[in-house]
């Protein structure tokens, strides 16, 4: 009974021993479990922060080389006019890589709140001075590209030019085909043959629907009574019939066309971070017609327009009146 009781209690102690070995076991399992998935956990939130801090660093360097970009361009702006955007349009001729002109110079101004607009035109043949000596607006962009005609624009005017759309004449006239054509009114014959250049216009005097092959030789043609005077208030002409066709219903289905010619045939200085506040401001455009001026000024001997600075000042101050840009910036 004795060795009974013995090999019983010896029994016990083996299953008791095997249990504990057991429990100790799983404990190790466990910890070195728990220790794998900490570590994988920690692994992957080091290579999640990893991945974010190195996005991060990313877009931060592209975004200081945006403002950079955009601080070599604009220069210092004056926050009074934080509550306009001013973009320079340039038409530029079809001339040879670093030998073209700006045929047409215009500064079309946008209320950022209300959004009414303002065109300012500047005959290409505008005096300024440049690297030391007087030369031509329109010629500089051959010397410097859009950068150096925003830098003169906005010393000119006294206004800052936030962004720039450079387009060339074929683009220009593919972009008046896209919208099916404007409408407008030609005010004298208008009859002009150059067989060097392969320029040939003949358009009618009245009411006409202009395509984009004619809406150029419209712009282009330059009349013996007013000289480039009357071309730039054809320009302005011009720009409030476009302005009022693209508000038209009937543009809203071209616009994935129009938005494929700005992004692929256009120059611009927008870039993605400049694409929400471009995109808010062409969504409060205004039903009114832009504003028209054209650069105060004269004409001299040699076919220069001369700049009248007062005037200018004038002008600007008008179009830019101190009152409406400090309301504007408060309501913002």
């Amino acid at each position: 009974m004795a060795n009974l009781t013995q090999d019983n209690i010896k029994k016990k102690r083996k299953t008791m021993k095997r249990r504990r070995r057991i429990q100790i076991f799983r404990l190790v399992f466990m910890c070195v479990l728990i220790a794998l998935l900490g570590s994988a956990v920690l692994f992957f939130g080091i290579s999640v922060y990893n991945v974010g801090n190195r996005v991060y660093n990313e877009f931060n360097s592209m975004y200081q080389g945006y403002n950079e970009r955009k601080t070599a361009r604009v220069g210092a702006v004056d926050p009074k006019f934080d509550g306009y955007t001013n973009i320079l349009i340039l038409g530029i001729d079809d001339g040879e890589q670093g030998d073209q002109q700006a045929d047409t110079i215009l500064v079309l101004s946008f209320s950022n709140d209300t959004g009414k607009s303002r065109l300012i035109s500047i005959p290409r043949d505008t005096l300024v001075n440049a690297n030391s000596s007087s030369g031509r607006l329109g010629t500089l962009y051959g010397w410097g590209g859009a950068n150096l005609i925003v830098r003169h624009v906005s010393a000119l005017l006294g206004v800052p030019i936030h962004q720039y759309i450079v387009i060339g004449m074929s683009t220009f006239a593919e972009l008046i085909d896209t919208l099916g054509g404007v409408d407008i009114y030609v005010e004298e014959n208008m009859d002009y043959d150059d067989p060097q250049s392969g320029l040939s216009i003949h358009l009618g005097q009245g009411y006409q629907h202009l395509n984009g092959e004619e809406s150029q030789k419209y712009l282009r043609f330059l009349s013996s009574k007013l000289g480039d005077v009357g071309r730039v208030q054809r320009q302005q002409k011009f720009m409030k019939a476009l302005y009022a066709k693209v508000l038209q219903l009937e543009t809203i289905p071209k616009l994935p066309a129009i938005a494929d010619i700005f992004q692929h045939k256009m120059e611009t200085s927008a870039e993605i971070f400049d694409s929400a506040h471009l995109a808010n401001v062409l969504r409060r455009m205004s039903s009114d017609p832009p504003t028209t001026v054209m650069l105060p000024g004269y004409e001299n001997s040699d076919g220069a327009w001369i700049p009248n600075i007062a005037e200018i000042d004038s002008r600007m101050q008008e179009l830019f009146p101190i009152q409406d840009i400090v309301e504007e910036s408060s309501e913002e």
